[in-house]
């Protein structure tokens, strides 16, 4: 077994020593075509992306606004399941081994797949992490175990809410890194108070060794600078999946108008 753990690792702990944060993408894997993924993926780390957040296509995405609901749909009338997810990324591995690469949605698919079966077949095709939206760390002690046997890091939600002790339980259940959710709401919701984010990035170093990562809220290059002060990565999603669902006549211009906004982002964020 490869320990898949240390990818993501790695690639933080070079970037803290390089005195630059992590840039995070999100897409949803078959948006706006199942052919277009692995090409998106390779076109997004040549913009400047640090690690990829890959979406599996549900058909409830719960923590989701409508931009990635409908990136959803869109997948989703193509077919694409957890097991093509898997093999975007096994297509993913063949040219990059360096960059990871984490599977972000919800537990149903997992489960039918199984623990065990899931995490040894992500982990041949090189999935580094995975981040299910709807399981509780209270409830995660078999999903833990499985993830942790085949080197896949479990990365939990940190809401505003969420107490310390329950913050400690997160850590304790998780790897690679925490996602602090920044807004109250789903995601491409809200107005972004970086003080806010601060403070709570802030609270949730006191708590933990892991790097933390923020997401929710960051749009633009503005954005992501001013949360990339206060954390140690930053994810966008919606915004992006908002410049695919822009350009479904042209999977070119998509890609096109991804990196755009992604290379925009790195410059702001190393500058």
């Amino acid at each position: 077994m490869i320990d898949y753990v240390s990818r993501i690792q790695a690639r933080f702990e070079l970037r803290a020593n390089e005195g630059r944060k992590l840039l995070i993408p999100y897409f949803t894997a078959g948006d706006p075509q199942p052919e277009v993924a692995v090409p998106m993926m390779h076109a997004m780390v040549e913009a400047g992306a640090d690690l990829i957040e890959l979406g599996v296509p549900f058909s409830d995405p719960m923590a989701e606004g409508p931009v990635i609901q409908k990136a959803m749909e869109r997948a989703l009338e193509f077919n694409v399941s957890l097991h093509d997810v898997i093999a975007m990324v096994a297509e993913f591995r063949q040219k990059d081994k360096e960059t990871p690469v984490i599977l972000m949605g919800y537990l149903n698919p997992v489960e039918i797949m199984g623990y065990a079966e899931f995490a040894k077949q992500a982990s041949q095709a090189g999935v580094d992490g995975l981040l299910t939206v709807d399981i509780p760390p209270e409830e995660a002690e078999e999903y833990v175990k499985e993830m942790k046997a085949e080197g896949i890091d479990r990365i939990f939600l940190i809401a505003p809410t969420t107490t310390e002790d329950r913050i400690k339980a997160i850590s304790d259940a998780s790897g690679g890194f925490l996602y602090y959710v920044s807004l109250k709401g789903v995601t491409g919701a809200g107005h972004l108070d970086v003080k806010a984010v601060q403070d709570r990035v802030s609270t949730i170093r006191t708590l933990t060794d892991l790097p933390v990562g923020v997401g929710f809220g960051i749009k633009d290059a503005e954005s992501a600078a001013s949360i990339g002060n206060v954390a140690d990565a930053v994810v966008v999603g919606s915004a992006i999946v908002k410049r695919i669902e822009e350009n479904l006549d042209s999977v070119d211009n998509a890609i096109k108008s991804v990196c755009e906004l992604l290379s925009e982002m790195r410059k702001a964020l190393d500058a």
